[in-house]
């Protein structure tokens, strides 16, 4: 038989187990849930020290800080029945710990499975409303906030709260990339081509103008010189015909002069005329004093 420090010590251990087994705590990070039996008896324990009954009751914690669920990217079909590869993220965490438990008996990769499911429902209900265009280029910040509202309405059974869901990437399959592509290319040439044509018809339009323009200019300028030629021809004339009526015999000799000056300014020159030609007047007036 045992002595009785064998049992006193087997008792202490054992009471101290009990001890030990009677409180437990929950820390800042975590939601628990007491179970007696099987059933939820206290649940969404706050955080602190807290005690329970030993053996009887058992006590399961799960981690309340922010989850990340980032799925390989899901083939989602627009308005226009175009395929697109949609890569997205959601942000989620527990706010209801029994809701959550019973939802997926505590499990977040049956959670995390719903969330999947849930979110590609959301992707397909709200792109399937949409263009390429208006899913690629459009409101962003708004359809990514549509689709946040309504993936929350949607996992209220499962006890969280979905803080964050994006859109990381839409990529387009090769064979409608390329379609896509040969599109936007032949529309940009199209636009490019426009310019150019409105670019050649303006030029054309400014040209012609220039052309108008400088015939204008030029009529104008020519007629203001054939104005100011006839002014200074006449008034030449004027000139010469007082300074003709002043002295006759002057005037007629000084053009008889010049006219010699250039007659024979090149001694190559060679001119037959008779020598009582009027042209040599005053040349044979001096020879006639001599």
């Amino acid at each position: 038989m045992m002595n009785k420090g064998t049992l006193y010590l087997i008792f202490g251990a054992l009471t101290f187990g009990l001890l030990l087994n009677s409180f437990f705590i929950v820390s800042e990070k975590e939601r628990a849930i007491v179970f007696q039996f099987g059933e939820a008896v206290r649940p969404d324990i706050p955080v602190g020290f807290h005690l329970k009954i030993p053996v009887i009751q058992d006590v399961k914690k799960y981690d309340s800080r922010i989850q990340t669920l980032d799925e390989e990217p899901d083939r989602i079909l627009t308005v226009e029945s175009k395929y697109l590869l949609v890569d997205s993220f959601i942000k989620y965490r527990i706010t209801d710990v029994l809701t959550f438990y019973k939802a997926n008996n505590g499990s977040f990769n049956s959670l995390n499975s719903l969330l999947g499911q849930r979110s590609e429902f959301v992707l397909k209900n709200n792109f399937g409303k949409r263009t390429v265009k208006e899913v690629v280029s459009g409101e962003r910040d708004e359809l990514m906030s549509i689709m946040l509202s309504s993936l929350n309405d949607s996992v209220a059974d499962l006890g969280v709260e979905i803080i964050d869901f994006r859109v990381k990437r839409i990529d387009l399959p090769s064979n409608l990339s390329n379609s896509v592509y040969e599109r936007m290319r032949t529309e940009r040439n199209r636009l490019a081509e426009e310019l150019r044509s409105e670019g050649k018809e303006i030029a054309r339009e400014i040209r012609a103008i220039a052309d108008k323009d400088k015939v204008v200019i030029l009529a104008e300028a020519y007629k203001q010189a054939e104005e100011l030629r006839g002014e200074g021809d006449a008034e030449a004339a004027g000139i010469y015909a007082d300074s003709f009526s002043q002295d006759p015999e002057f005037y007629e000799f000084t053009r008889s002069m010049k006219a010699y000056v250039e007659t024979f300014g090149n001694k190559s020159d060679v001119m037959l005329i008779d020598s009582d030609s009027e042209f040599f007047k005053y040349l044979n007036a001096k020879k006639d004093i001599e």
